[in-house]
C-alpha cells in the first residue's frame, strides 16, 4: 500500500498477518542505525514550533530517527515557527508543512500507512515460580 491510500488497520485488529495474506510486499533492506545527535530548539521560534520539536524528542517514532531526520525536523519547525509569526498565511503553505511532516511520521495514521505501529510497554510480570522461591529464601533468611 504504501505512503498513500487509505489508513490500514493495526495489526491487530486484523483477522490474520499480513504476512500471511501473500501481498506482494517486498522486505525492507536494513541499515545500520548512527549515533544521533538532537539539535536545540531555537528558543526564538514560537512555541507551537517549540512545543511540536520538543515532542518529537519523546514520541515513539524518534527511535528510528537518524540525524537527516532530525535537520529536516528542525528545518520543517523553522518554516512552522515563521508561518505562524506572519501576518499573512497561506492555506498551501500550510498544507506543505504539514504533508512534511508526515514524512516524519508525525501522527499515527502516517506511521500506520508504513507499517509502523507504536505499543504500549509491556508490564513486568515475575512468574509464581520465581515469587515462590523468593518466598522460600525469605522464610530461610537467605
Amino acid at each position: 500500500m504504501g505512503v498513500r491510500g487509505p489508513i490500514p488497520n493495526r495489526e491487530e485488529d486484523l483477522a490474520r498477518p499480513r504476512s500471511r495474506k501473500g501481498s506482494d510486499e517486498q522486505e525492507a533492506r536494513k541499515g545500520q542505525m548512527r549515533k544521533v545527535t538532537v539539535p536545540r530548539p531555537d528558543p526564538d521560534w514560537h512555541s507551537i514550533a517549540k512545543q511540536l520539536y520538543n515532542s518529537l524528542k519523546t514520541s515513539g517514532q524518534a527511535d528510528f530517527y537518524q540525524n537527516s531526520d532530525w535537520a529536516l525536523a528542525y528545518a520543517l519547525c523553522d518554516d512552522l515557527s515563521h508561518y505562524k509569526k506572519s501576518g499573512k498565511r497561506s492555506a498551501q503553505m500550510a498544507q506543505t508543512l504539514y504533508s512534511a511532516f508526515g514524512n516524519l511520521l508525525v501522527t499515527e495514521g502516517d506511521r500506520r500507512r508504513v507499517r509502523i505501529e507504536l505499543q504500549e510497554p509491556e508490564e513486568e510480570t515475575t512468574s509464581a515460580s520465581v515469587l515462590a522461591i523468593a518466598g522460600y529464601k525469605k522464610d530461610l533468611g537467605v
